[in-house]
């Protein structure tokens, strides 16, 4: 995905109805040893880096239970969004751990240190309005018949993102992601670079054309 210049969005869903991502297999990792345990959560850490680190947005579609890992998964993406009835929450501490593919660092990120601290202390699971009130997802559906509500809204939102500038919209993602790490001061000179790469651009020519001309923009991301 990261190489095919055609994919303009990535939405993660879940083909099983009810579960975005339930977690660890526990069962499975009673039986690893303590080297094996520390090596597969590297592995995942590692994992959810690289879906933070896709040029393109993502959208995580929470119809169902994101507990654990699975939350992780989604707050590894940008955008998020969630049925009313999904169950969500970082709930390694009920189980004798803490958050371990980025958890600790990335909901801190999204909902503020006080909110991610309850969370993660209490292990408490929270529903697709809970969320939406302390802004960990960014739309919550009622649930549908089919129960993939989350899913649709979730293309709904891709479709809003399509018809942009392909490039502007990777390096206007880069600028916030790079920016959100340092002092402002850095976050702006980080902007600076993102934008003078944009403006040699075909698409930023056709979007001046576009509003001259009175007509949609073809934006070819080039």
């Amino acid at each position: 995905l990261r190489f095919d210049n055609q994919v303009r969005v990535v939405v993660f869903k879940s083909e099983v109805k009810g579960v975005f991502c339930a977690g660890a297999d526990l069962k499975e990792r009673a039986q690893m040893d303590d080297a094996e345990v520390g090596h597969f959560v590297k592995r995942l850490r590692n994992l959810m880096d690289e879906i933070a680190a896709l040029p393109v947005p993502t959208i995580a579609a929470i119809d169902g239970y994101a507990l654990g890992g699975g939350l992780e998964l989604a707050l590894a993406c940008d955008l998020r969004v969630a049925a009313s009835s999904a169950k969500m929450g970082l709930i390694e501490t009920t189980r004798g751990l803490l958050p371990g593919a980025g958890g600790t660092q990335r909901l801190p990120r999204i909902v503020g240190i006080g909110l991610a601290k309850e969370l993660i202390f209490t292990g408490r699971q929270i529903d697709g309005q809970e969320a939406l009130s302390m802004g960990l997802v960014n739309h919550t559906v009622p649930q549908n018949s089919e129960g993939d509500a989350a899913y649709q809204r979730a293309l709904a939102l891709a479709k809003e993102i399509l018809p942009q500038a392909p490039f502007a919209v990777k390096m206007g993602k880069l600028a916030i992601n790079r920016g959100m790490e340092v002092d402002i001061a850095s976050g702006m000179a980080i902007e600076g670079m993102c934008y003078a790469q944009n403006i040699p651009t075909r698409d930023r020519q056709e979007g001046m054309a576009a509003f001259r001309e009175k007509r949609p923009p073809r934006f070819t991301g080039k």
